[in-house]
């Protein structure tokens, strides 16, 4: 259908689409550090501008009144999502956006399938390109759209662990992923069946090939457990880059299909990198999990009689003749939303000349850089934020780290027990430091579900209690006796 600029020279499109690539590309480059993140985010945004606006000038996709009624709900619910979903929270809403993203990409592939259908008629054979596209498009995006529900669904507590064996789990997904398969190549070869015209076999073909995609998502992501999260909405980032890319193909459009290359190979980069952190391999995350294999010395074995327990007051006393300082958030302090707590601790410590510094395991929280953004949301300089590999080496001259709810990124049986779910899992070597402080609210297992043994060195106290008041009481004590 024919727009207000489609009267305009084809090559204006062509040239907006160029340009609003370039953008996508700057601005991703920008994302990639603290610094211009921002700016690659607006960049990125005026991108994204011009090239629905492009498309809706150009092609009378609705009714203007349909139209302006999409953008008036859809404006509004990203706005109130943005309002009212809190920073703990993003890993889920990062989830539900993957899956909206390949949900559209299958449905959009359909709907282009129908559109050739109600144009050439039943009696045409489509194109190759558009048929392998479209089911290509139809099994990344189905499988995207109901993982993504699915890890979502984990993330907010909603989802429990795989209620079926190991082996049947994998049996299932063999079965879906064939099906799937199968269903795709009848789409592509449109073969004559039972006396129906070529063009007409696309219809039961293609709504199989999603519903077995869409089991195949479900059954994919089910048995992963909490902790391969930031691995797996990663991944299924890259699954909705890779749709929308296809279903760019699809409708032949350049833009579409430069954004989704970016977002599909960024995604795989992060999954990679994220796998490295874990020292996992990808078909062990996808396949394997957490908890399922070795055996660990049962908690009360590792506790009894070896906690010793402090108070605000006597990690203050320590504060006070510290000169070196390591904070490590975890997914603790997320919840308790203590980022602004610790915030204001490191500030008070650097005020009295203590050196301060925030050590950041990568697959700390339940998302890629989850902690660097609350902190970040807190002020924290990106300069004291380190990385496991740059705050490992000072472990040994620091006088006090102090834990806010991490747990299996400081589990020092990732270096020393080889039959342990996390073992060879690159760890925050914490217990290196002269004094450990764990805030946390008991002495209840990580995601992997194994225990710490760190909570029972003779270095290390447990200060229990939640998060932020914890923290809080730590400022307000540290207040009092260096005012």
């Amino acid at each position: 259908m024919a727009g207000i600029l489609s009267g305009a020279p084809e090559s204006l499109l062509a040239f907006v689409y160029l340009v609003a690539g370039i953008l996508f590309i700057q601005g991703l480059r920008d994302m990639t550090h603290p610094r211009t993140a921002t700016r690659g985010n607006q960049i990125s945004s005026v991108g994204m501008f011009l090239a629905v606006g492009i498309t809706v000038l150009w092609f009378e996709i609705l009714s203007p009144v349909v139209l302006a009624a999409a953008l008036l709900v859809g404006g509004a619910i990203g706005a109130w999502l943005a309002v009212t979903v809190e920073t703990t929270e993003m890993p889920q809403l990062v989830g539900l956006f993957n899956g909206f993203g390949g949900g559209a990409s299958a449905l959009v592939a359909g709907a282009e399938l129908v559109d050739q259908f109600n144009l050439l008629g039943a009696s045409v054979t489509l194109p190759l390109g558009l048929t392998a596209t479209a089911a290509i498009a139809g099994i990344i995006g189905s499988v995207t759209f109901w993982g993504s529900l699915v890890a979502a669904g984990k993330l907010h507590g909603l989802v429990g662990d795989s209620p079926v064996s190991a082996n049947t789990g994998h049996g299932l997904k063999i079965v879906s992923l064939l099906v799937a398969v199968l269903a795709g190549l009848f789409l592509i070869l449109q073969p004559e069946f039972l006396g129906t015209a070529p063009l007409a076999s696309w219809i039961p073909s293609y709504w199989a090939l999603v519903v077995a995609a869409s089991l195949l998502g479900v059954f994919l992501v089910v048995p992963i457990g909490g902790a391969d999260m930031p691995v797996v909405i990663a991944l299924l980032n890259s699954y909705s880059g890779l749709a929308a890319a296809t279903t760019g193909f699809v409708l032949n459009n350049s833009v579409l299909i430069i954004a989704g290359t970016l977002v599909g190979a960024s995604g795989l980069i992060l999954t990679v990198i994220m796998c490295e952190s874990m020292n996992r391999s990808l078909t062990n995350v996808l396949f394997g999990g957490f908890g399922e294999s070795g055996e660990t010395e049962d908690m009360e074995d590792i506790y009894e009689g070896n906690i010793t327990e402090t108070s605000p007051e006597e990690v203050v006393m320590l504060l006070e003749i510290a000169q070196r300082v390591v904070l490590v958030p975890g997914y603790g302090m997320a919840v308790a939303q203590a980022q602004h707590a610790f915030a204001e601790l490191a500030e008070l410590l650097e005020e009295n000349d203590v050196d301060v510094e925030f050590g950041i395991h990568p697959v700390a929280g339940r998302m890629p850089g989850h902690m660097n953004a609350l902190l970040a949301e807190a002020d924290v300089s990106y300069e004291k934020m380190r990385e496991l590999e740059e705050v490992n080496p000072t472990f040994s001259k620091t006088d006090v780290v102090i834990i806010s709810g991490a747990n299996d990124v400081v589990n020092p049986l990732a270096n020393t027990d080889e039959s342990s779910p996390i073992a060879g899992m690159p760890v925050l070597n914490v217990s290196e430091a002269q004094n450990v402080i764990v805030n946390k609210r008991s002495l209840s297992p990580g995601f992997s579900g194994v225990p710490n043994p760190l909570f029972a060195n003779d270095n290390t106290s447990m200060l229990f209690g939640d998060a932020k008041q914890s923290i809080q009481d730590l400022v307000g004590e540290y207040k009092e006796r260096t005012s």
